[in-house]
């Protein structure tokens, strides 16, 4: 040390003792030997010296960098694991990137006919055994591998749960079943790994095998295993390709575009409407829950495009008892940014009692006050010079004033509409677009802060 000491120059030695970054000298020798081969001391220290190479390195999180290095390339300070922060919930449209997945017999005969044009390794394997054994092997790896990859991919393309939008997680709830979608990629993950395992483990057999046929034999056990277990197991992916089809059917809706939400009971007209205002082309029919899902319709007015939705309809109960069409409803009310043009039936022809409509209203109307709000009274050329609808098994002893009313006429401030008779749609297509205008203003100046970038 002493001897290296004495060969550093003046300005190393500044740069050593300077206090803002810690410098040490690297020292580069030739292949001489450090045993001198001389009497004299000094001489192979001399020639050293001539092919001596100094290099500055400040210290950097344990280990010695060139100055050259990071000059050319920012220190990263590697992050722990515990620092990352938790994963980004996806923004809507999810489903519509699912990945195609293939029919399990197709996944299976694809795999096969692409292992069996495997051939063995390059290079003249003059004993037969040897040759089949490798032949043999690497078809049953490309196998396994021609196998296991898509079912990976399935797994890494369909999104988790968790990080969905609170809209599509509800679809994905009510539409497949509590549970299921976490079933079903369960279910593939299970297969995969039987795959792999299948696959390795009489890939090994068939590369020990002590001759040809042993080798042949190896090979056809190899594949009939893996047939049993796609056979066994492979509705897995079936069940997966179904859930794909469902999902990736599902409308497709734009946060930043305002949406008029269509509510009420079964069978009061909301799809009549539909038609009538938006693109969407529901089912019609005279029976309670036509709609089974969640159609969307556009509507452009003055050149801007607005969006439709028909929902399916509410009865009267509390929300435990609700089937999924209803809870659906109610997850399109919640999670997406809407107005609401709530549809009432007088006629009776709905099914629903006037004053089971009248409590229906009332709840939906305090649970999303907030919301911009129309009362469409529809049916009303039924309604002309007749008197309120009374269900036989009604009892009107108590009823109060306002439901008197509404049995009468409706909401205060309702549209009287008719598709028949076209009666009041003028009137309704003005408001609708008033509304949907001014839910465009609210959207437009919401303040949206992304929860990932810190506030300052």
């Amino acid at each position: 040390m002493k001897l290296a000491s004495s060969l550093l120059f003046p300005n190393q030695w500044r740069l050593l003792a300077s206090p803002p970054q810690l410098y040490l000298p690297a020292f580069i020798f030739s292949t001489a030997s450090s045993t001198p081969k001389s009497p004299t001391f000094w001489s192979p220290t001399l020639r050293q010296c001539r092919n001596l190479q100094t290099a500055v390195s400040p210290v950097v999180t344990s280990s010695y960098l060139p100055t050259s290095y990071i000059t050319q390339k920012q220190i990263e300070t590697p992050t722990s694991p515990e620092k990352k922060g938790p994963p980004m919930q996806e923004s809507l449209g999810a489903f519509q990137k699912l990945p195609m997945v293939m029919p399990s017999i197709d996944l299976y005969s694809s795999a096969l006919r692409k292992s069996k044009r495997v051939q063995p390794t390059k290079g003249c394997i003059a004993n037969i055994a040897k040759r089949e054994r490798n032949r043999g092997a690497k078809q049953l790896d490309a196998l396994m591998k021609e196998l296991a990859l898509p079912l990976k991919g399935y797994m890494e393309s369909f999104p988790r749960r968790r990080l969905l939008h609170p809209y599509e997680r509800s679809l994905i709830e009510l539409t497949l079943g509590d549970g299921n979608y976490e079933e079903v990629l369960g279910k593939v993950d299970a297969l995969r790994k039987k795959v792999q395992s299948v696959g390795k483990e009489h890939a090994s057999l068939c590369a020990k095998a002590l001759s040809k046929r042993e080798a042949e034999d190896r090979l056809s056990e190899g594949v009939e295993k893996l047939e049993l277990v796609f056979q066994q197991q492979g509705i897995a992916v079936d069940e997966l390709l179904s859930i794909a089809k469902v999902l990736r059917a599902m409308p497709v809706v734009d946060l930043e575009m305002p949406t008029l939400c269509l509510v009420g009971a079964p069978n009061v007209g909301k799809s009549s409407l539909v038609r009538i205002l938006s693109t969407g082309k529901p089912e019609i029919c005279n029976y309670p829950f036509t709609t089974r899902g969640i159609l969307m319709g556009h509507v452009i007015l003055n050149y801007q495009r607005f969006q439709v939705t028909d929902t399916p309809g509410l009865l009267r109960r509390c929300d435990e008892d609700r089937n999924n069409l209803e809870k659906l409803t109610l997850a399109v009310l919640t999670h997406l940014p809407t107005a609401v043009l709530y549809v009432h039936d007088l006629t009776g022809e709905c099914g629903t009692s006037p004053s089971d409509q009248f409590r229906i209203y009332k709840e939906i109307k305090e649970r999303f006050e907030d919301y911009l709000w129309i009362d469409v009274v529809s049916k009303c050329d039924l309604l002309v010079g007749g008197s309120p609808v009374i269900y036989a098994k009604e009892d009107i002893s108590n009823d109060e004033a306002e439901i008197i009313r509404y049995r009468e006429t409706g909401p205060d401030g309702s549209i009287h509409v008719s598709v028949k008779t076209e009666q009041g749609l003028s009137e309704l297509k003005s408001r609708v677009k008033e509304v949907l205008s001014t839910e465009m203003e609210k959207i437009k100046s919401e303040v949206r802060v992304d929860p990932t970038v810190p506030s300052s």
